[in-house]
């Protein structure tokens, strides 16, 4: 099987302030994230050879080159629910691999707030009837299950989580690209309203607007445009689910068997044999914060049922052993949907190139982002490790 590893090259990348951004339309958040890619970059749309869209309410791949009137070059829209951002970098970076195209550009955004989504959807074209949940209420469930099978009482399952959402509110505060910039304590996650049990507001990623774009292209034109600060594709992965149907039958609740998968299959397509030594930070999707809780697990970071103890170490604090979400995540971004996965890699560009300001991490070589899709018991689980 052959790989993406070092053979696609990120030259430029782009992100908007993420938030309830009334007075800006998709047109002028995708030209404000692309804008700033190209310039990043040191190129001009002239020369993208052609684009793929990550986006859930976007009207197709015309959203985009109807707003930057790039007509008559290919934009293809990809939809993998949440996780069709690092589906759209996914379609870039394959079709310059290929050798089809030398620069292709990755866009990811969508305007949830003028949707009208409340962040409560009710699943209703589920192919297992007889299952309806929100996601709130398919999240808790893990949750609820996680603190049974291994021995947390409700306290302390709840303290675990809320120390989560701390950490990412710790580092949004430093990002003045979040939605969410506030700092909060342990006391008051776990007093907060609750949404669903055990999960209360602050355990909950919020409802945003927002875009992120990349260019990537060829190492030989990366060199060229941006010699040594460049960022290079290490794996690109993506498991799907085989059934809904498994939510009636062995499902365990407490992991998520595609974010295991992906995991595998990246490590492997990248050459990391001991993801938690060799991956320098990470991105995760935490759209709750049992998701982020089960991801640590899922991806090798943590044993199995031990994260609550990484989690009290600070192992995943900014100052910690493996950073994750050096951003503030979907927590303090909100979830956008089509822009997240592209919001993640951005956070792992800037931390490569060694330009995420107060929120730097020492020396980083590799970092990995987790975009996942739907809720638990069946989703779509795109990463992508990046590094030097």
């Amino acid at each position: 099987m052959g790989s993406i590893k070092d053979r696609v090259a990120i030259v430029g990348m782009g992100c908007t302030k993420f938030g309830t951004l009334w007075d800006k339309g998709p047109t002028d958040l995708i030209v404000e994230a692309v804008n700033e890619a190209c310039e990043d970059a040191g190129i001009g749309l002239d020369e993208i050879e052609a684009g793929w869209v990550g986006t859930m309410f976007g009207t197709g791949g015309r959203s985009v080159s109807e707003a930057l009137r790039m007509q008559y070059i290919p934009f293809t829209r990809v939809e993998n629910a949440c996780a069709s951002g690092i589906e759209a970098l996914r379609g870039a970076a394959y079709a310059v691999a290929a050798g089809i195209y030398d620069i292709c550009l990755a866009v990811g955004f969508d305007k949830l707030k003028d949707e009208g989504t409340s962040g409560l959807p009710g699943n209703e074209n589920r192919t297992n009837t007889m299952y309806k949940s929100s996601m709130p209420g398919s999240f808790a469930m893990m949750a609820n299950k996680y603190f049974e099978r291994y021995g947390l009482s409700m306290k302390e399952g709840k303290e675990m989580l809320a120390k989560i959402s701390v950490k990412s509110h710790d580092n949004g505060v430093l990002n003045p690209k979040a939605h969410l910039r506030k700092k909060i304590t342990v006391e008051k996650v776990m007093n907060a309203p609750i949404i669903a049990s055990p999960l209360g507001l602050f355990d909950c990623c919020g409802v945003s607007d927002g875009a992120a774009a990349a260019i990537v292209t060829t190492p030989e034109i990366a060199k060229k445009l941006k010699g040594d600060q460049v960022v290079y594709f290490k794996a690109l992965q993506i498991s799907t689910s085989p059934t809904t149907g498994r939510v009636l039958t062995d499902y365990d609740y407490t992991h998520v068997e595609e974010s295991y998968r992906a995991g595998i299959a990246a490590y492997k397509e990248a050459g990391i044999t001991n993801p938690r030594e060799e991956i320098s930070m990470a991105e995760v999707h935490d759209c709750f914060s049992i998701t982020e809780a089960v991801t640590m697990e899922d991806l090798q970071f943590s044993k199995r049922g031990k994260v609550k103890e990484d989690i009290d170490n600070g192992t995943f604090r900014l100052d910690g052993k493996l950073p994750v979400q050096p951003d503030g995540g979907l927590k303090c971004f909100g979830h956008p949907i089509g822009a997240s996965g592209i919001r993640m890699c951005y956070e792992m560009y800037l931390q490569l190139l060694g330009k995420a300001g107060e929120r730097q991490i020492k020396n980083p070589a590799l970092g990995l982002c987790h975009n996942q899709g739907y809720e638990p018991f069946a989703p779509t689980v795109s990463i992508c490790i990046v590094g030097l």
